[in-house]
């Protein structure tokens, strides 16, 4: 699939409108950000006080970004009339990069420490390896990884600024993607991780067979592992 084919292959105008309903929600909650905490390897802290509608917009985007807990029902932010059962793929993630999740989300909503940009290694740089990897495992039959990975990449590309970022993070994208640099090659591991948590969500959107989404399945549980 390529990047050009996006917006045909999946309803991005209603997934950005449901996406930027949340996100003016929360402005609508919180107008300052911020704990007072020390800079940990890796991350930038910005101290500012921390106010209770700081509380509620980090109980939000924990329930729209971070992993889900045994107690949330199962796909409650997937709108009901664009879920399909058959179509759902479930994305089992490893309990050691679930760990990650909730470390990465504490990190930004609760302690004020972003990522610092540009990573390394980059989203790109993750998806080259891999599929070096497989092309060695596999011999030359890596066609379809190949292609499964540069959708990957279109998906992080067009889903971070809608739906991956947490709210504290908007103004590092403002300023560290232009319009001729692509996510994949500024963001890394932890917002790559972050897309697994909202794939199944995005591919209730794809149009293509059951049979091909199983197989799907199969190579991005591999790639988590």
């Amino acid at each position: 699939m390529s990047c050009n084919s996006w917006d045909e292959w999946v309803g991005m105008d209603r997934l950005m409108k449901h996406s930027q309903e949340n996100i003016i929600k929360q402005q609508a909650l919180d107008k300052k950000a911020g704990v007072d905490k020390n800079t940990k390897s890796g991350r930038s802290a910005h101290a500012k006080p921390k106010s209770s509608a700081d509380t509620k917009v980090d109980k939000e985007e924990a329930k729209n970004t971070a992993p889900r807990g045994k107690k949330r029902k199962a796909d409650s932010s997937i709108e009901k009339d664009n879920l399909s059962a058959e179509k759902l793929v479930k994305i089992q993630i490893p309990p050691n990069l679930k760990k990650l999740l909730v470390d990465d989300w504490e990190f930004v909503t609760q302690q004020n420490k972003l990522v610092k940009l540009p990573r390394s290694p980059s989203v790109d740089d993750i998806l080259t390896k891999y599929l070096e990897y497989r092309s060695k495992k596999d011999g030359m039959m890596v066609d379809a990884t190949g292609e499964i990975l540069n959708g990957l990449r279109c998906y992080f590309d067009k889903a971070l600024p809608v739906i991956l970022l947490y709210k504290k993070e908007h103004q590092q994208y403002g300023d560290a993607v232009s319009d001729n640099v692509s996510p994949s090659s500024i963001y890394g591991a932890e917002h790559l991780l972050r897309l697994f948590v909202k794939l199944p969500e995005l591919l209730t959107y794809v149009k293509i067979e059951e049979e091909t989404l199983i197989r799907m399945q199969q190579k991005l549980q591999d790639f988590l592992k």
